[in-house]
């Protein structure tokens, strides 16, 4: 049982490191930082500092090849979403598509989400409005900020799945 951690910059609070055994990459965070998470709110953009289990791993299969992962991993489908309203009964939950209430898309036009990580953030139980679809994730060129979210370029984020394990944790702060 590992936990995995990711510290956040001095020089910029939206980026920082993930940090593990033999391991050590740059990450993006969210665009307002870091947040305790009983104070994380849906939409603030700050990545929920606390330690979570790993839920998911989700890969686009017309894009990247199935990670191979501790983690339980299944393919993204074009009609998953995940539900971030707060007055829906399906909040932070994955949800198939059309869906009424407010909802991110899974299968992205941009590879940010070719590779999707579930952590276990405000789901057990899931209290609403204290966040939603917190995820490690690709990141963006250049690192830019997330709206919550942990992100490693493709090539480090396949790596640690390589290395995690079912029963690690990721602990952001």
């Amino acid at each position: 049982m590992t936990v995995w951690t990711v510290i956040q910059s001095e020089d910029d609070p939206r980026r920082g490191r993930l940090i593990g055994p033999m391991y050590d990459a740059p990450c993006a965070l969210g665009r307002t930082g870091m947040i305790p998470a009983d104070a994380k709110r849906e939409g603030d953009g700050a990545s929920p500092m606390g330690t979570y289990p790993f839920r998911q791993v989700y890969y686009r299969p017309d894009k990247v090849p199935r990670p191979m992962s501790g983690v339980p991993v299944g393919m993204l489908k074009p009609d998953y979403g995940w539900c971030d309203d707060a007055s829906s009964a399906h909040y932070n939950r994955l949800v198939r598509l059309p869906f009424g209430p407010s909802h991110e898309k899974m299968w992205r036009d941009d590879d940010v989400y070719d590779v999707v990580v579930v952590i276990g953030h405000n789901d057990s139980p899931v209290i609403k409005g204290l966040g939603s679809a917190i995820f490690m994730h690709v990141a963006r060129e250049g690192y830019t900020p997330t709206e919550g979210c942990v992100a490693l370029t493709l090539k480090d984020l396949t790596r640690f799945l390589r290395q995690v394990g079912p029963d690690d944790s990721l602990k952001i702060g």
